[in-house]
């Protein structure tokens, strides 16, 4: 190729070697050519040769070829760098990734000191608004919070991650140790430290605890000087009630509670409200199993005891076998070393109770208790009904404060305003009630739950908005404990490895006088459960409610066949009577709890080996099945017992199982049909749509 102008010329294209010349701007620069321009780049040499091969030692060897690609790329370290990143494998970044994480979480982490914090300091460490956190405590936690009210340590973890944060806890913090006291979120109120000033003396509270039948309600009927037991069905107290009398000047709150098993949850409530237990037992009768769980109760609530021997003007009365059956709960009397103390009295005779509340003030004086009354009321709900003419009425015990009439108030999901106080004695109204005063409260907008806290707040709004998240939050855990039973059930049917049980339900629906016992009456249903090698029975309540039995409940009793309305201790009214009659929905009245737990017990017996209607009359025993064209399996029998009838209802058993419930189409006995078959003759059995016979199957049969 030719020279170019005065930069000079370049090498020809034969492929000889030669040096080609370059103009007077640059300097000479070798090429593949033989021959090469002037130094003015005019000459034209042969053309340059591109990748020919050439003979070297006798072979031919193909001549490097140089790119005339401009390059791009950068030079020195940076092409080295680049160079390092050719491979295709994708790099491991999970460290990063996790080290990122890492260093977010402790961005995000909260330093929690040790102790309660008040909610404007917890505000201020996770750095949002007070008016945040109390929002979030009322609709999320269902927390009642002013700004200088104090959080316990749980309930401030539950914040900081509520608000999607990461609490730094305390090394030494041991959940188990905040289990065993009441968090705020249990609770439903933030708690608040009370000045010692405003601290004035206030009278004890006194539960009165023990086994059914041991004289707990007639000794507190001998210190009133009234006749509750006479008005409680049985004989037995059935309901907790709350009274106040007076001694030397002093007053005393007394909570009576029920002994029968069913009744823990009103022990256990009773025993949490208390300041002194008083522990009863009958000197003829001993240690008995529900004085060992109200010994339980009062050590789990962490008060105090003082042993009542009652009965003690009885020939067959014991104390001192008394005082050393309780050495064996770990109950030791003065007399015995221990500082437990002691009263026998006789609530029939009215013996030695001076003697007894003498130790009860002596004990309360020791405890030094107090309350500030000049404070937003707070009390603790002892039981719940429906009156006529007053709606939902709750006897309560305040606990701090004074509630006076017009007061907003929250109890668990319900609230409203205080309409009326009543009394004790159910009659006498009062403007207002301090601490440690039983009163019934009237105003509810629907019936709270006993045991549920009853807390005085600033406006109605508040009041209504902290019960409908409660309410929620109520739902939710129901919804989750729904899926967890589902869940488990169906695990369980899983992992039966072909043994699995049928599981059948008896539906009732619980209507009661007061809240509490339908509480009790529930919790006893659903612990009953029977069972056999084929089906497994259980009770499921669908309603479980204080009040009369209305329509509303007749109508969801109705969903559900087989279901039984149980009242316990109130009325159906006229609409709801009609509607049972008319579809044919038992009501079952009852005012002991022994009767209607064992009523159920018996039904739930038929749930699972129902039977058909009539009285039994006898049986067969397959003994081969024969095949008749156009009638289908005849069951070849024997009658073992009683007598078989024609057109008569039968149950089939396998074993256990019950097959079927069905009707005899045919009886034969050899080639006649007879109406009858009695014990130790032979015959045919056809019935109406069962046929699936097989030796061993037995047919009882059942005249109506």
């Amino acid at each position: 190729r030719g020279g170019r102008g005065g930069r000079g010329g370049r090498g020809g294209r034969d492929g000889s070697e030669s040096s080609g010349g370059r103009g007077p701007m640059g300097n000479a620069e070798g090429m593949n050519s033989d021959s090469g321009g002037d130094a003015a780049g005019n000459t034209k040499g042969p053309g340059r040769s591109f990748g020919k091969k050439k003979k070297v030692g006798g072979e031919y060897v193909k001549k490097p070829r140089t790119s005339l690609r401009l390059g791009t790329s950068k030079k020195g370290r940076s092409a080295n760098k680049n160079m390092s990143r050719g491979s295709l494998k994708r790099r491991d970044r999970s460290k990063d990734k996790e080290r990122r994480a890492i260093a977010a979480i402790d961005r995000n982490t909260v330093q929690l000191p040790e102790g309660p914090l008040t909610v404007g300091a917890l505000a201020e460490l996770i750095d949002e608004k007070p008016v945040a956190v109390i929002k979030y405590l009322m609709t999320d936690l269902g927390v009642m919070a002013a700004m200088t009210q104090t959080l316990d340590p749980a309930t401030c973890i539950a914040v900081v991650e509520g608000f999607g944060m990461y609490a730094d806890e305390d090394e030494d913090y041991d959940e188990d140790e905040d289990d065993e006291e009441e968090t705020a979120i249990d609770a439903g109120i933030a708690f608040e430290e009370e000045d010692s000033d405003l601290l004035v003396k206030r009278p004890p509270v006194v539960t009165i605890m023990g086994h059914v039948d041991h004289g707990k309600t007639s000794l507190l009927d001998a210190i009133r000087n009234t006749r509750v037991t006479a008005g409680e069905a049985g004989g037995i107290t059935q309901h907790i009630g709350a009274y106040q009398v007076d001694q030397e000047g002093q007053k005393i709150t007394f909570i009576d509670t029920p002994g029968h098993a069913a009744f823990t949850d009103m022990r256990q409530r009773g025993a949490n409200i208390t300041d002194i237990v008083i522990l009863v037992v009958a000197a003829d009768d001993g240690v008995k199993q529900q004085t060992a769980d109200s010994i339980a109760c009062a050590r789990q609530a962490g008060v105090p005891l003082i042993v009542a021997v009652n009965k003690i003007d009885l020939e067959t009365a014991n104390v001192d076998r008394v005082k050393s059956d309780l050495t064996g709960y770990d109950v030791l009397t003065e007399d015995l070393g221990g500082d437990i103390l002691v009263a026998e009295v006789s609530a029939k005779e009215k013996l030695n109770l001076n003697e007894l509340l003498e130790k009860v003030l002596l004990l309360a004086e020791i405890q030094d208790l107090k309350a500030n009354p000049d404070r937003l009321a707070q009390g603790a709900i002892i039981e719940a009904r429906l009156e006529k003419g007053l709606g939902t009425v709750a006897t309560t015990l305040i606990q701090k404060g004074t509630i006076k009439v017009g007061d907003i108030f929250v109890a668990g999901t319900t609230s409203g305003r205080v309409k009326v106080l009543l009394a004790p004695d159910g009659k006498t109204r009062m403007k207002e009630a301090g601490p440690s005063t039983p009163v019934s409260v009237v105003g509810f907008d629907g019936v709270p739950e006993a045991g549920d806290l009853l807390v005085v707040c600033d406006s109605e709004q508040m009041a209504r908005d902290l019960a409908a998240s409660r309410l929620r939050i109520a739902r939710e855990k129901e919804a989750a404990a729904y899926q967890a039973g589902l869940m488990q059930s169906v695990a369980a049917t899983f992992s039966a490895d072909g043994k699995f049980k049928e599981t059948r339900e008896m539906c009732v629906v619980v209507k009661s006088d007061v809240q509490g016992s339908a509480e009790a009456l529930t919790r006893a249903l659903q612990e009953l459960k029977l069972e056999d090698d084929e089906a497994t029975v259980t009770v499921k309540v669908l309603v479980s409610e204080a009040g009369e039995v209305s329509k509303s409940d007749i109508a969801i009793a109705s969903v559900t066949p087989g279901t039984t309305v149980i009242a316990f201790g109130c009325a159906a009214n006229f609409a709801a009577t009609e509607d049972a009659r008319a579809q044919n929905i038992p009501i079952e009245y009852y005012s002991i709890v022994y009767d209607a737990i064992e009523s159920v017990e018996c039904r739930m017996q038929e749930v699972l080996s129902p039977t058909p209607e009539g009285e039994y009359a006898g049986e067969v025993i397959v003994q081969e099945v024969f095949n008749i064209g156009g009638v289908g399996n005849i069951a070849g029998s024997k009658c073992t017992a009683g007598y078989v009838k024609k057109g008569s209802n039968v149950r089939v058993m396998r074993g256990d199982k019950i097959l079927c419930e069905d009707k005899i189409a045919s009886l034969r006995n050899f080639k006649s049909e007879v109406d009858k078959i009695e014990a130790g003759d032979e015959c045919g059995v056809g019935l109406v749509i069962f046929e699936d016979f097989q030796p061993g199957d037995r047919v009882e049969s059942y005249i109506e």
